[in-house]
């Protein structure tokens, strides 16, 4: 009995300091709060050591009642109270020093995703030869008043695999670029949206409903957005999914 006893005191008294312990943690900045600090010196008036790290970040568990110093180049800073710290877990300080790191904090900043237009002006400028490329022919040129023939021209008229392959990259890019296009009419979000289709079921609809390049190309919104919503109508029917509604013939 007393052992069990003298099991429960000990138990009893290493939760006590377990709770009155906590970890504080956070990084230290320079006066400039961008660069971090490392090889900071963390040490707490109850003896517990830390050193921040390259991005400036340290962590140290303390007493409930203890306070905090920060040591740079054995200057050190004022007591930090943990009792005064809103959140000790992000507990971070900017030194009154300058330094040059590896690492620093980014200023804010603005992420703009290019538009479709955008991505396809682009792809047209990188790839303008393959592009503009036609078949060669003849072109008579004029050079000094006498009139003659390109032989540039001349040359390639004769070099058949070149230009079936150049015919073919091109083909292949054209192809590529009205893909995207309808990616951009018939996106996941927009159909999502008018459907209220979730997957599985919108990832089969967004295969068997794909338009093709001409009707994305020539629809207004409304037409395309009405071709979608029939579509879904009819889709649900085919899969036994929702209210059946009466729909118009998708095109």
């Amino acid at each position: 009995m007393r052992t069990v006893l003298f099991i429960l005191f000990l138990f009893i008294i290493s939760s006590t300091q377990l709770r009155a312990q906590l970890t504080v943690s956070g990084t230290v900045f320079d006066s400039s709060k961008l660069n971090y600090v490392e090889n900071v010196k963390v040490i707490s008036t109850c003896g517990a050591f830390a050193i921040t790290d390259s991005l400036g970040k340290y962590s140290v568990t303390i007493a409930e009642n203890d306070s905090l110093i920060f040591y740079y180049k054995d200057k050190p800073t004022q007591k930090f109270s943990i009792k005064s710290m809103s959140d000790p877990n992000h507990f971070d300080i900017s030194l009154h020093v300058n330094v040059k790191s590896k690492y620093s904090m980014l200023k804010e900043v603005m992420v703009f995703s290019k538009s479709h237009k955008q991505d396809s002006i682009e792809n047209r400028e990188t790839y303008h030869d393959i592009f503009g490329f036609s078949k060669p022919g003849l072109n008579p040129t004029v050079s000094n008043g006498v009139a003659g023939a390109d032989l540039d021209e001349l040359i390639n008229v004769f070099r058949f695999r070149r230009t079936k392959r150049l015919k073919a990259f091109q083909h292949r890019l054209e192809n590529e670029e009205q893909e995207k296009y309808i990616d951009y009419r018939f996106s996941k979000v927009l159909v999502k949206r008018i459907t209220g289709l979730q997957s599985p079921y919108l990832d089969t609809f967004l295969v068997w409903y794909r338009p093709g390049y001409e009707f994305a190309r020539n629809s207004d919104e409304l037409s395309f957005n009405q071709y979608v919503l029939n579509a879904s109508y009819q889709f649900q029917r085919i899969m036994g999914i929702g209210p059946a509604k009466k729909e118009e013939p998708a095109q």
